[in-house]
């Protein structure tokens, strides 16, 4: 039975972190203002996500910063102290989002089914979603629109972008030929693909007529991938690392043809500007991580690899299981990218996405 049988006054969404799951969210929460636009909603985001998800319509975003530790939750405490919402919607795992609901003060606190919630936050709640079945992460978020009483619906997503975003991309990249987005670099550099196999990639995208872009975070290490991935192409590529913010990060993957990217934020934030994206997947299972709209593209080793490990067939193992070591992301050959490549290509006139 639905929480609420018609639109409830106030909710107070939780998800911190990571830039991937707070697309997920997005469109989750958005499906709960298209049914209950009186509805006031709060979200409660981490402060790098913050930066993408600041001017939502009609959502007040309250950015958390969790190297602040004990200090930054009596803040966001302090903050919301006069305020009691009629629901929170904990979709966050981890142990440091649970401590931080105890200081926000909800009739409904809405978190994951038991068998799901994993650092102990099932005691942090006194409601629990049904859901113990959904493989990928937006569809478990949508239980929670669902348990609350939003009928299902197709994800969209409203990512607003200035002029000043969208002109960026015309100041640094020549649009009239189409492009393709490469972001090298996952959250952690065994999960990416081979430096040497994506100046491959990009000699080969260039000969097909696209103009190559790299993307990514100006951390040491994603310049230094960038960098190197240039210096062995036989093509000029346009480097863009380090040098976006996140929404003009999000304006960049706007006007691609085509996204290619291992398990990372962009891949996501991809998604939710109808951008294709071909995911490169080997230790996470696609089907739960994967860029949504895009998974037929997927190209993915994680299969043959967590049956390996595992010694069991996949259909037993837990939704969340991951595969283990430097050397998976090696079995995934240019070939295997060039024919995700060439199948979804076929099915969208590439100069229009590329010009849009």
């Amino acid at each position: 039975m639905a929480l609420f049988t018609s639109a409830p006054d106030s909710l107070c969404i939780l998800r911190l972190s990571a830039i991937g799951d707070v697309c997920h969210a997005i469109a989750a929460v958005q499906a709960i203002q298209k049914e209950w636009p009186t509805t006031k909603i709060t979200w409660i985001v981490g402060k790098i996500e913050a930066q993408l998800i600041h001017d939502l319509p009609g959502i007040t975003v309250i950015p958390f910063d969790k190297k602040m530790g004990l200090k930054g939750m009596k803040a966001i405490w302090s903050q919301l102290n006069n305020q009691r919402f009629d629901a929170l919607v904990h979709m966050q795992l981890a142990l440091r989002a649970s401590v931080l609901t105890l200081g926000i003060k909800a009739k409904y606190k809405v978190g994951f089914n038991r068998k799901r919630a994993k650092e102990g936050q099932w005691l942090f709640t006194n409601r629990k979603i049904e859901d113990t079945a959904s493989a990928h992460v937006l569809d478990s978020f949508y239980s929670f629109v669902e348990y609350l009483g939003v009928p299902k619906s197709e994800p969209t997503w409203n990512i607003p972008l200035s002029e000043a975003d969208m002109a960026f991309v015309d100041e640094h990249i020549p649009t009239e030929t189409p492009y393709v987005v490469i972001s090298p670099a996952a959250s952690k550099d065994e999960r990416n693909w081979l430096t040497e196999r994506y100046a491959h990639l990009a000699g080969w995208l260039h000969e097909q007529g696209y103009h190559v872009v790299l993307c990514g975070s100006p951390s040491d290490r994603e310049r230094l991938l960038g960098e190197s991935i240039a210096s062995l192409s036989q093509t000029a590529l346009i480097n863009l690392i380090g040098k976006t913010s996140l929404k003009q990060l999000t304006a960049v993957l706007n006007k691609a043809a085509v996204v290619i990217a291992p398990d990372s934020g962009p891949a996501h934030i991809a998604t939710t500007q109808g951008t294709p994206v071909i995911g490169l997947y080997g230790h996470s299972n696609p089907k739960r991580t994967g860029p949504y709209n895009s998974l037929p593209y997927v190209v993915s080793v994680y299969e043959q690899h967590v049956t390996q490990q595992q010694n069991k067939p996949i259909e037993e193992l837990k939704w969340s299981t991951r595969v283990k070591g430097d050397h998976i992301m090696q079995d995934i050959t240019l070939d295997m990218i060039t024919n995700s490549f060439q199948q979804l290509a076929s099915t969208f006139n590439s100069t229009e996405k590329g010009n849009k």
